[in-house]
Order: structure tokens, then C-alpha cells, then sequence
């Protein structure tokens, strides 16, 4: 990548069965880490990071996503009648972030087929790619460090973190040559390796930076693990190639797409808050006794 990263593509088409049955009416995207939806946790990060347009990939009854990111007229003028001056600003902020495209995967078949569909709305720029169950509390945004080793080296990158080896099957995983600057040139990664046959415990969390000639590659790709088209057979190509870098970034990672990590999450992000910290610390120093 030789320019800054300006496009960003989120999948948003999965159904969230993990969290029904509140996912039955709301998107898994949207519930809440403290009073902040998940969704715009991670469109945050991307807008930090530089990017000025986010294409969201998304499926039925997922509207009220692109709603949070839009102008509330009504809302605004009912606070502004009420002088809450600082929640109106708040609300504005959040319709005026980010330019906001939303394209449609008509069909769920896999993480590579979602970012297939973001295919016109990307174009010839490389861009990224942020999964919304992964959400990474830095001081630089992750998609940011990502990125900046992307334009360093020329080539696509993603985020590798290190896992404990009975884990390694619930993840794509890469291996490869380390760098100097302890990053690695991927040559090997597997989608979901079966237990005692990964090439490495690290393994690739929701962030990724990569070319736009990755669309013909996934034109190209036969079905793989579970059914899918997976982005990781795509990544493959890539680091046969020698064009694929994983980053070992900074910051800590929270699995929101799981019910004790998204618990584990509003519980980090809820003691960052000050006006929450010391109550939540005594609530939770009375409930570890009972």
C-alpha cells in the first residue's frame, strides 16, 4: 500500500445465533458495550485510523445499523427543546462521522463472499478490513498499525496474536519467517486447523489491510472450510506470493462475537469510565464474595 488508508470494509450480514434471542430482533452489531453499540466501537477506530468512508456489508434486518449512523432530526430537536446540549452534540457526531456506504450479501457464504461484495464499492484502492466481533482497546488504532506496516513494506497485512495451543482451532493461523521489526512474513496460514496440526498458536484476529486484486482472487475460489468462501484461502495466495505480513500488534483484544467475552468487554471498557469505575469496582468486590 503506498497511500494512507482511506477505505474500510465491515461485514455486518451474520445472523449473531451466538446471542439469541436477543438477536432475533436486534443486530448482534448493535448491543451495546456499556452504553456504546459495539458497531460504532469499531467504525471509531476506523475513522481514527484515517479512513474517510466505511462500506458496510450487511443483511436483512440489519437497517437499524445504518439508522445509528444517520441524521435523527427529531431526536435532535427534542434535546435541544430540553437544553441537553452535550447529548446533541453526541448524537450529530455520531450521524456526521464517517461517510457510510452499505452494499447487501444476499447469501451467507462466508467471510470471503462478504468482502467480495464490497467489490464496486471498494474499487482499485486497497483498503481495509475490520470484523466487528474483535474489538482492540489501543492507544493507536489497531487498523492504524496495521496499515502504516502495510505502506512500509508494500504488501497486504493482518493481525496476528498469540493463542494457547488448544485454541488454535477456533482460528485462521499463520507462520512464517520473523522480521526485524518482530512482525512476520507469512508464508503458511490455515483457516481453523484441526487440533495438533497448526503452524503456529498465532493467530489472526479482525484486521486486515489488502490490495484490491484480492477481488479476483475470491472470484476465483472454490468452497472451503465449513462450505465457505474464506478470506483465508485468499490470504494463502497472497503469502505464496511473498505480499502477506502479519502484524503483532498492541493492545488488548476482546472477543465481543462471544457471550463471556462481550461480558469481559463492558466490564474493561466500564472501568475506563470514570463516573462508573469506583461503583462498578465495589459492586464487583461484593459479588466475588457471595
Amino acid at each position: 500500500m503506498k497511500q494512507p488508508l482511506r477505505k474500510v470494509v465491515i461485514p455486518a450480514a451474520g445472523l449473531g445465533t451466538r446471542f439469541l434471542p436477543v438477536t432475533k430482533a436486534v443486530p448482534k452489531e448493535m448491543l451495546p458495550i456499556v452504553d456504546t453499540p459495539t458497531i460504532q466501537l469499531i467504525v471509531e477506530e476506523a475513522v481514527k485510523a484515517g479512513a474517510a468512508q466505511v462500506v458496510l456489508v450487511t443483511g436483512r434486518g440489519k437497517s437499524s445499523i445504518e439508522d445509528h449512523f444517520d441524521r435523527n432530526f427529531e431526536l435532535e430537536e427534542a434535546l435541544s427543546r430540553k437544553n441537553k446540549m452535550e447529548l446533541l452534540e453526541q448524537t450529530r457526531r455520531i450521524g456526521e462521522m464517517v461517510g457510510l456506504v452499505s452494499v447487501r450479501q444476499k447469501e451467507p457464504l462466508g467471510l470471503g463472499h462478504a468482502v467480495l461484495a464490497a467489490k464496486r464499492a471498494v474499487g482499485d484502492d486497497w483498503f481495509g478490513v475490520m470484523l466487528g466481533d474483535d474489538l482492540i482497546d489501543s492507544e493507536e488504532p489497531a487498523i492504524g498499525q496495521i496499515a502504516r506496516v502495510s505502506m512500509q513494506t508494500g504488501k497486504a497485512a493482518v493481525a496476528l496474536m498469540p493463542v494457547a495451543d488448544d485454541q488454535t482451532h477456533l482460528y485462521g493461523v499463520a507462520a512464517g519467517k520473523p522480521q526485524a521489526d518482530g512482525n512476520l512474513l507469512v508464508d503458511r496460514i490455515v483457516e481453523k486447523p484441526s487440533r495438533g496440526t497448526a503452524p503456529s498458536n498465532l493467530a489472526v484476529i479482525g484486521r486486515y489491510v489488502l490490495p484490491p486484486d484480492i477481488f479476483p482472487m475470491l472470484e476465483k475460489m472454490k468452497p472451503g472450510a465449513g462450505g465457505e468462501i474464506q478470506l483465508t484461502d485468499a490470504l494463502a495466495v497472497l503469502a505464496q506470493q511473498g505480499r502477506l505480513v502479519g502484524v503483532r500488534f498492541e493492545g488488548e483484544r476482546h472477543d465481543a462475537g462471544d457471550r463471556l467475552g462481550y461480558l469481559q468487554a463492558n466490564v474493561a471498557y466500564a472501568l475506563k469510565r470514570p463516573e462508573l469505575r469506583d461503583g462498578l469496582l465495589a459492586y464487583l468486590r461484593t459479588a466475588v464474595q457471595r
